[in-house]
């Protein structure tokens, strides 16, 4: 039977549809974990028994050419969510992943964790930045997960300085927004005396606090996490945290979203064992140091504007090897195999005092 020329749908059929689209769909994931075995497969009968399964160019491919196929309904976040859990599930048949990320469960670093090699790697909590990146010197896990910068607060100075002490590879990144919840016990903001917090996400709800709770102790703690372990223990508590650590912690949500800036985001770095390869969208980031004498620094940004190579932050950091000295964190378009960004690094090498390249890595593609 028809309605004004079209056919009338019925639910059961509909249904019927549904189910063989999930056979479909069943039958076609099956396919595909087969050939990422056979991936593997193929690099094992090269002889490359050290053969890196996780290639973070490779994946940033697959997510931005489903992003641009992608027609909807569904929309490209979705699809590329999608499709990243079906690549952490296949890569999981071959090389299950250990990934360090600063703990405990519930904090931002884990949800960055979880955004980049989904939830079929297992991710290991650790008590400060600084044991994330042992963690991944020592060969104890694959990757670590921790934050570099955010978009309110500027870097993040446990990650710089652990990046000098640590020759380690930036090989990811990862852009997340973050939305701030004050959770706690207490039936009211009148009854909290002490909030918890990282101290860049304190820094982060400055003017909230002030308006809402200006009584309040402030307390920073290793981690957001940790603040929203100790809040659930203490009457009178509140700590800062992303709305996954209230289910986790039982706490309740005092107040939502009380990041004083709207698009408060935080980028967070991969760490591994060596560089990603060339994606084709891609961002490389440099540590250097200069002699302290007028337009040192001009003169060694100039090898970047001569090849019109785009310089997307620079950041100075004490060095801590001597008094007003300082070293600057620098991240560029491209990947340093491509000509122009090697011929810079290569001339800023013989112009810098000290220099070390961090890393080159896929920009990244899934952003909240």
């Amino acid at each position: 039977m028809e309605e004004g020329g079209q056919p009338i749908l019925r639910l059961e059929d509909v249904r019927n549809r549904i189910d063989a689209v999930d056979q479909r769909l069943l039958e076609l994931l099956s396919e595909r974990a087969n050939l990422a075995h056979s991936v593997g497969e193929i690099k094992r009968a090269a002889g490359d028994q050290d053969a890196q399964f996780y290639r973070p160019e490779r994946e940033a491919q697959v997510l931005r050419r489903i992003k641009s196929l992608n027609i909807g309904p569904l929309d490209d976040a979705s699809v590329a969510w999608l499709f990243r859990e079906i690549m952490s599930a296949c890569l999981a048949l071959e090389q299950p992943m250990r990934v360090a990320y600063l703990g405990p469960a519930g904090t931002f670093s884990q949800l960055a964790a979880l955004r980049q090699f989904g939830h079929a790697a297992e991710l290991v909590p650790c008590l400060s930045i600084a044991e994330v990146f042992r963690m991944v010197a020592s060969a104890s896990v694959s990757y670590g997960v921790a934050p570099v910068e955010n978009s309110t607060e500027g870097g993040v100075s446990q990650t710089q300085d652990a990046l000098l002490a640590h020759d380690l590879s930036i090989c990811g990144e990862v852009a997340l927004r973050i939305h701030h919840q004050l959770l706690s016990n207490a039936p009211a903001l009148t009854d909290v005396r002490r909030v918890y917090g990282h101290a860049q996400s304190l820094g982060q709800c400055r003017h909230w606090l002030d308006a809402h709770l200006p009584q309040a102790e402030r307390v920073p703690v290793s981690s957001n996490g940790e603040g929203a372990r100790l809040a659930a223990h203490e009457p009178g508590a509140a700590a800062i945290a992303p709305d996954v650590a209230a289910e986790l912690y039982q706490l309740g949500t005092l107040a939502s979203n009380i990041e004083d800036e709207a698009h408060n985001t935080t980028r967070f770095v991969v760490l591994g064992a060596q560089d990603a390869g060339v994606s084709g969208v891609d961002k490389t980031s440099l540590v250097l140091s200069t002699a302290n004498k007028p337009g040192a620094l001009f003169h060694l940004l100039k090898p970047l504007a001569e090849r019109d190579i785009s310089l997307t932050r620079i950041e100075s950091r004490p060095s801590r090897t001597a008094a007003w000295e300082y070293v600057f964190f620098i991240d560029v378009d491209g990947h340093r195999a491509d000509p122009q960004v090697a011929e810079a690094i290569s001339e800023l090498e013989q112009q810098a005092a000290w220099m070390r390249v961090l890393g080159s890595y896929p920009k990244a593609v899934l952003k909240a």
